[in-house]
């Protein structure tokens, strides 16, 4: 008889926990993504400061899969899902709404920016969701210093070297610091005409304190962390306008060339396609299982998914998605197999840290909070843990050992995609014969 399909969409967190899970079931098993690598995104803040390079927090679905038999790994774009004929729609470079059968779906799509109804933000403050992004940032950084290097006008260098990032989260705070030392450290002593410890960083957030989901004790010392490496935080404010020339907050204009949007996530349009119930946010409302109701063999899991546990929704954090990857796949595979079903979903909080520079972070885990060195080694040691791969844990510790001890960074690569252009006949001038 053949075997059943289990399609997963996504090669995240989620949908790559699943996948693994999903081995040695005897089923086959297509993982489609629109990139050809898994990103262990709470690192990619580091690219964009240029701690490490992309190839070190990215690895090929294919190389992390390569092992199992039953599992084809497709690249592509899905466009739609149709419940009633249990099938997805792929596009790539080369055929658009391809469909793909399934006997069973999750979908593990990730999220994407939200700028809370202000999407004319979007061009004037990128976010960081995938490595071209990050990428594109530390360009937009880099090339601050550059373009402020070159200016011969003194007054303009604030403007060039005022860097505001909006949104006091995780990834706000730890952005923040990352680049606080960066510009205090490894920029030091590599510019004649400027000082690149001049840079002024702003945090800005319409929250009363940052790192809202920590404990106050831990918010508080993220906070002082920052102004002790020299951040400006400002809390309690909205932005109400981001342009080419900087940002108003609180009727103030600040001036700044370089924006970078940390605030806020929307999740992917999971809910358009199957066009189920979802909650304010567009998050699918999952059962407790994880299934979309009325439809079992349809499972949405991570930062698509809104699941409430103890009434409160499961936060969108990659240990979420993991565990609700694996358990997604354990039913199935009970499915296949004709064994006992697993309970219903539990998450199991394995706590939350962020790190404030160097040598600092906070910690929060059931009632152990914990800020300073000793948690940052505890949040390096959990971090090497979930990379992909032996050589990238192996890679990543020696980048941070290397730039803990001389300050000095994996990549600090301006890389811009410049259009070649042929050399018209009209352009190139005749030469003249030679003599006799």
């Amino acid at each position: 008889m053949a075997q059943p399909r289990i399609v997963i969409v996504g090669g995240g967190f989620g949908g790559l926990a699943a996948a693994k899970a999903l081995g040695k079931t005897p089923a086959q098993v297509i993982l489609v993504d629109r990139a050809n690598h898994n990103l262990f995104q709470p690192l990619l803040y580091q690219v964009a400061t240029a701690v490490l390079t992309p190839s070190q927090i990215a690895t090929p679905i294919r190389t992390i899969l390569r092992k199992q038999k039953n599992t084809t790994v497709i690249l592509g774009e899905v466009t739609a899902v149709d419940k009633e004929r249990k099938c997805i729609f792929v596009s790539n470079a080369d055929r658009e709404g391809v469909p793909i059968a399934y006997d069973y779906l999750i979908l593990a799509t990730g999220s994407t920016h939200s700028y809370f109804g202000h999407n004319e933000f979007a061009e004037y403050a990128p976010g960081m969701k995938s490595l071209a992004d990050a990428v594109a940032t530390r360009n937009k950084i880099l090339q601050a210093f550059e373009q402020a290097e070159a200016e011969e006008d003194p007054s303009r260098h604030r403007d060039l070297l005022t860097f505001v990032l909006v949104g006091g989260g995780p990834t706000g705070v730890e952005m923040a610091g990352a680049l606080a030392v960066l510009v205090r450290t490894t920029l030091k002593s590599d510019f004649r005409r400027i000082n690149p410890a001049s840079a002024r960083i702003v945090l800005v957030d319409q929250s009363q304190r940052v790192l809202t989901t920590f404990a106050e004790k831990l918010s508080k010392a993220a906070k002082q962390r920052l102004e002790k490496l020299g951040v400006e935080v400002r809390l309690g404010n909205s932005v109400d306008l981001i342009d080419a020339d900087g940002v108003m907050t609180a009727g103030e204009r600040i001036a700044s060339k370089t924006v970078i949007w940390t605030a806020g996530v929307a999740p992917s349009p999971a809910g358009k396609w199957l066009k189920v119930d979802t909650d304010r946010a567009g998050r699918v409302r999952v059962q407790k299982d994880l299934t979309v109701p009325g439809h079992p063999e349809i499972f949405v899991i991570g930062d698509t998914a809104s699941l409430e546990e103890n009434g409160k929704p499961l936060p969108g954090v990659a240990q979420v998605a993991m565990q609700e990857g694996r358990y997604a796949a354990k039913v199935i595979r009970s499915r296949v197999e004709g064994t006992s079903t697993p309970g219903l979903f539990s998450y199991f909080d394995k706590g939350t840290m962020a790190v404030v520079g160097k040598g600092f972070a906070v910690l929060q885990s059931w009632k152990v909070q914990a800020s300073g060195f000793g948690a940052w080694l505890t949040w390096a040691a959990v971090h090497l843990q979930f990379l992909a791969t032996s050589s990238l844990r192996i890679a990543v510790f020696l980048q941070w050992a290397w730039t803990y001890v001389t300050g000095q960074r994996g990549s600090r690569l301006i890389v811009n995609h410049h259009e070649s252009q042929p050399v018209k006949a009209a352009e190139v001038a005749p030469r003249k014969p030679a003599a006799a």
